[in-house]
C-alpha cells in the first residue's frame, strides 16, 4: 500500500479530513524549501503538494505563477527538485508528497528516468496538469511500475461520461478544481461543491480533494464538510512572496497560516 493510501486510510480511522498544502519548489531560494516543509507537516499538514518550477503555468493564476518565475531565476530544474525531496526524507520518510507539475519538464528528462529518481528520492504521486489520462497511455504504465500514483484533476466543467473515465485511471486520490478558472480565483459554491463531489463518489471509493478559493480557516472548515482532504496553495504563495526578503521567517509564517486551518478542519471534523 503505497504511503498516500496509508495516510487517507489512518485519516478516515480517525475521523479527520486531510490538510494538503502547496508550494513551489526552490521559492523564494532553494535553501528555504525544505525546511518550509517540514514546518507545514509540524503545523498540522498530512500531504504535501510540491510544485515543479515551469514556464507556462496555465492553470495557475499571477501568484503562482510569479512563484514559479523566482524559483526559476534561482535555476531550479526537475533534478534540483528531486533532490529536494531526497532531503526532505532524511528526517521524514511517512508524509506523502506529490509533486504538481506541467508535461514539458517529465518528458525531457524522460519518464523512465523520472519514475526510477522520483520513486528513490521518495515522491509518491504526480499530478500532471496537462497530462490526461487519454493522454497517458505511455505515462501511467511508468508510474505504476515504480509505485507512483498517478493523481488527475475533475473540473466544475468536467461531463460526468469524462469523470467516468478519470476515476477509472486516478490512483491516490481525485482532485477536485472547486472553481472554473485559475488557482487564486474568488469564492466556492459549497452547494455546487457537495453536488459534485456526491457525483464523483458515484464512480470512485478514492479520497476526494478540492483546491482552488481556499483562504482561511473558515472556507477551510467548510470544505472538509464535503471532501476528504483541503488543498491549499495561493494563500500561502502569496504569504512566501510577501516575505521573500526575509526567507528565514518563511517557516514560521506558513505554519502560523497552516495552522489556523488545521484548528478550523479539526474543530469542524469534532462536530460531525
Amino acid at each position: 500500500m503505497s504511503r498516500i493510501s496509508q495516510c487517507f486510510e489512518q485519516l478516515k480511522a480517525d475521523g479527520q479530513t486531510a490538510l494538503i498544502p502547496y508550494i513551489t519548489a526552490g521559492d523564494p531560494e532553494p535553501l528555504v524549501t525544505v525546511p518550509m516543509l517540514h514546518a507545514l507537516v509540524e503545523s498540522g499538514a498530512n500531504l504535501l503538494e510540491l510544485g515543479i518550477p515551469f514556464s507556462d503555468p496555465m492553470a495557475d493564476g499571477p501568484v503562482i505563477q510569479k512563484a514559479c518565475e523566482r524559483a526559476l531565476k534561482n535555476d531550479v530544474s526537475l533534478k534540483r527538485v528531486l533532490e529536494m525531496v531526497a532531503q526532505f526524507r532524511e528526517k521524514d520518510t511517512e508524509t506523502p508528497i506529490i509533486l504538481m507539475g506541467y508535461a514539458n519538464p517529465l518528458e525531457a528528462m524522460g519518464y523512465t528516468e523520472f519514475a526510477q529518481t522520483a520513486q528513490k528520492a521518495g515522491v509518491d504521486g504526480i499530478l500532471t496538469v496537462d497530462m490526461p489520462p487519454e493522454e497517458s497511455d505511455t505515462f501511467m504504465p511508468t508510474m505504476d511500475a515504480h509505485g507512483i500514483d498517478t493523481i488527475f484533476l475533475v473540473a466544475p466543467t468536467t461531463t460526468e461520461a469524462r469523470i467516468a473515465k478519470i476515476a477509472k485511471h486516478a490512483k491516490g486520490f481525485v482532485y477536485y478544481i472547486s472553481l472554473k478558472g485559475v488557482t487564486g480565483s474568488t469564492m466556492i459554491d459549497m452547494s455546487q461543491l457537495g453536488e459534485k463531489l456526491a457525483l464523483l463518489r458515484k464512480y470512485t471509493d478514492l479520497p476526494l480533494g478540492v483546491g482552488f478559493g481556499i483562504r482561511d480557516g473558515q472556507s477551510a472548515a467548510a470544505v472538509s464538510d464535503v471532501a476528504d482532504a483541503v488543498v491549499v496553495g495561493s494563500t500561502l504563495v502569496n504569504c512566501i512572496a510577501e516575505h521573500q526578503d526575509n526567507p528565514e521567517s518563511l517557516p514560521g509564517a506558513l505554519a502560523g497560516l497552516l495552522a489556523e486551518m488545521r484548528h478550523a478542519i479539526n474543530a469542524r471534523d469534532m462536530a460531525k
